[in-house]
């Protein structure tokens, strides 16, 4: 998929991923412990490259984590509700800055600019088909510092795909982004928060954890750099994790807003941080 068409397809898509999503994590908003070894393992590869990479089966996830700190206006609230746990070091007024759909030779270059000035961390989580043919913004990313996360291949609804076809779109990314940066990816996010049983599976098998958000600056629809700073200086809270795009469409709102919202961040206490993972 070109990337000035996801934004097509996200609007529309969305309002199924809200109601799929949801229904993938409806009665899961627990962390799925070893119970009896024989049930949470099954799905772990036990042997293999990937059997070393794998989480542990107490880390089997049937719901993504995100900031402890909820958004208390209803407009921002995510598809699906998140485990509220992430762990981060000066967690008194800790916030994290993840970006989705890059890299774009566009966008993202200006991002990783604002971010370097400010000497702030931030999480991008990107698609293989955009990874692929620029792979030297995943090696600054990783060499800044910033966290870069999977956000499958295409892009595609995952809730409506195959086991098969859902792990194709998963571990084709975490080959580039190891080729990139040197090592795999540590952290995943469903296109359009869509989750359902088998992702978070997959995902735990090839050693990631699910990672949500609990303030979507709405970027994608383009509202406005005014509107996106708005809305992240009144959702900002301790232990946030903002959504924006560096992809996907035109995203110089994004870009404009983060030289405008980032400072004023900083200025008011918050520090912008990357988490770590809850199981090692």
């Amino acid at each position: 998929m070109k990337k000035d068409q996801l934004i097509t397809r996200r609007r529309a898509l969305i309002a199924g991923a809200a109601v799929l999503g949801a229904a993938g994590a409806a009665g899961t908003a627990h962390v799925l412990t070893a119970g009896p070894a024989a049930k949470s393992a099954r799905s772990l590869p036990r042997s293999g490259p990937q059997a070393s990479r794998a989480l542990k089966p107490s880390a089997y996830r049937l719901q993504p984590i995100a900031g402890y700190g909820a958004p208390h206006s209803a407009q921002t609230r995510t598809l699906v509700r998140h485990e509220p746990f992430l762990r981060m070091s000066g967690r008194g007024r800790s916030m994290v800055l993840t970006f989705d759909d890059g890299p774009d030779p566009r966008y993202t270059p200006d991002i990783l600019r604002t971010l370097r000035e400010y000497d702030v961390r931030a999480m991008f989580f990107v698609c293989g088909g955009m990874a692929a043919d620029n792979k030297h913004l995943l090696s600054e990313m990783a060499d800044d510092g910033h966290l870069v996360g999977n956000h499958t291949w295409s892009h595609p609804l995952l809730t409506t795909l195959s086991r098969s076809a859902i792990r194709s779109e998963i571990e084709r990314t975490c080959e580039v982004i190891e080729d990139a940066c040197g090592e795999p990816p540590a952290w995943f996010r469903a296109p359009y928060g869509a989750w359902n049983r088998a992702t978070f599976q997959i995902g735990a098998e090839l050693g990631m954890e699910p990672l949500g958000w609990t303030v979507d600056t709405l970027d994608w629809t383009t509202p406005g750099t005014r509107s996106i700073v708005g809305r992240v200086k009144s959702e900002a809270a301790p232990g946030v994790v903002v959504l924006s795009h560096d992809a996907g469409g035109d995203r110089s709102q994004s870009v404009r807003a983060l030289r405008d919202y980032l400072p004023h961040l900083l200025d008011d206490g918050y520090h912008i941080m990357v988490p770590r993972r809850k199981y090692a």
